[in-house]
């Protein structure tokens, strides 16, 4: 697909002296074939691959730290990589360089059930953590969707389902093993639940996309496994009373762990792809976490608020396999909508607003796509006011594309004239580097360019990434 942003035309060639010693350190874990290369500069976002000229898999912190080294003493862009499914072109090097793959850095280092943390190599996904401490009573709740890495959430500072409930990586990480640009190691934080002993570095690398250091290790919170876990879903006669219904349970303050919401166009798109049989209107899917009264208590809470704003049933799933089918549903959303145009792309948008803003900007939003005759579908957490937009264009038609482009700018405009953000989980990357500026201003930016001057002076870490050089 074509896009304005485009590979550095001063992109030099890798040295050999640098490609001879990471050969000797890395021996076959270092790949040149365009085939692997391609894979490691792409990601699900609509950019075309932007390749690295090498890609190496480490398995330690010093394996890390001693392969920065050597980019760093030749000058050479480092890409940090983990599952490759981020939304906005993190992983793509625009001017060549190194990939770090630190998927096989997936060993869990330490759970301290009693504590409720655990620390992991970056390369850890959530699912893996998860699987391991299931017999400990504990679980880790960030659910982006994609079986994500740990490494790569806290670089995105990812969010997902459970967000409204348990927060979002800021939240939850409490500490971080970090390469510096320079090759240094250096831990961040510690296990203890709050500190107030310097800057905050673990918030300053939560986020910061591989532009400021590579994460190696990361320490999270882990939450005791509720006690009763209760799903239901309900459906409206449009989005406006679905999101009414959402704002109304937020603001009377019900604990709800997730609360999902889905266009008529996604739950189209997920009947076909997993053959359910939901009515094709707009769709809110909850879950509730608690003692066995108190999910029961929100439940019905919640039942009641639906049932004002006009809801179509209030079915529950409380058997374990019957909640998996709805949410494995729910997280094929951006497959299932692919299917419905097949041959073409999706560009993929978030943003967040203010609770109290939420069902304006949603409408407008899906106003705005209805007229410019997109296929596409909206769907969201929206109980903490964050939506995501996914419109499939063809990427041979430059019109097609500029539209959606033109849609995403003002849906994301709006969202910063509602005090919310440009986006809500998805990160900056390239996409959304001009937001930032219309959303923090330029004097912010120059501090966040000072940080990152003064911690990658060099600028090869994920150049071209969040804001300009």
């Amino acid at each position: 697909m074509n896009h304005p942003v485009q590979p550095n035309a001063l992109k030099k060639p890798l040295p050999e002296a640098l490609t001879s010693a990471l050969k000797s350190i890395f021996g076959g874990r270092l790949f040149t074939t365009q085939a692997m290369r391609e894979h490691h500069g792409s990601d699900e976002s609509s950019y075309d691959p932007m390749p690295p000229d090498a890609v190496i898999f480490a398995h330690s912190t010093d394996e890390v730290a001693t392969a920065v080294k050597l980019c760093s003493s030749h000058d050479v862009p480092i890409i940090p990589y983990g599952a490759g499914t981020s939304l906005e072109g993190h992983v793509l090097a625009l001017q060549g360089g190194i990939t770090i793959d630190l998927s096989q850095m997936n060993r869990m280092i330490a759970v301290h059930a009693e504590d409720l943390t655990a620390t992991v190599q970056a390369g850890v996904t959530r699912k893996q953590l998860n699987l391991e401490i299931k017999d400990s009573g504990l679980f880790f709740p960030i659910d982006p969707g994609a079986d994500a890495s740990l490494g790569g959430m806290a670089a995105t500072r990812a969010s997902g389902t459970n967000a409204v409930r348990y927060g979002t990586m800021r939240e939850n990480v409490l500490a971080l093993t970090v390469v510096t640009s320079d090759g240094r190691v250096i831990k961040t934080g510690t296990r203890a639940k709050k500190s107030s002993a310097g800057y905050d570095l673990t918030r300053i690398f939560v986020g910061s996309e591989g532009t400021l250091g590579i994460i190696t290790e990361v320490t999270v919170r882990l939450y005791p496994q509720p006690e009763a876990i209760s799903a239901a879903v309900c459906s409206f006669p449009n989005a406006s009373d679905a999101v009414n219904a959402v704002i109304q349970t937020i603001q009377m303050g019900v604990p709800v762990a997730r609360v999902e919401f889905l266009d008529e166009n996604g739950v189209k798109a997920i009947n076909a792809h997993d053959k359910l049989g939901l009515p094709e209107k707009p769709l809110l899917l909850f879950e509730f976490h608690g003692s066995e009264h108190g999910v029961k208590e929100q439940a019905e809470l919640v039942q009641e608020i639906t049932a004002e704003h006009n809801a179509i049933g209030f079915e529950w799933a409380t058997r374990p396999e019957d909640r998996s089918r709805l949410w494995a549903a729910r997280h094929n959303a951006y497959f299932a909508l692919l299917q419905m145009r097949p041959g073409h792309r999706s560009i993929t948008t978030d943003c967040c607003v203010p609770i109290s803003r939420l069902a304006e900007s949603i409408l407008e939003t899906k106003a705005d796509c209805e007229r410019n005759g997109m296929v596409y579908s909206i769907i969201g957490h929206v109980g903490d006011g964050n939506f995501h937009v996914l419109m499939l264009v063809d990427p041979h038609d430059a019109s097609e594309v500029a539209k959606a482009e033109a849609i995403n700018n003002r849906m994301v405009s709006r969202a910063i004239e509602m005090d919310g953000t440009c986006t809500g989980e998805h990160g900056v990357g390239l996409h959304k580097m001009d937001f930032l500026v219309q959303e923090h201003g330029e004097d912010a930016i120059d501090t966040m360019r000072g940080i990152k001057h003064a911690l990658d002076p060099k600028n090869i870490m994920n150049p071209g990434k969040i804001i300009r050089w």
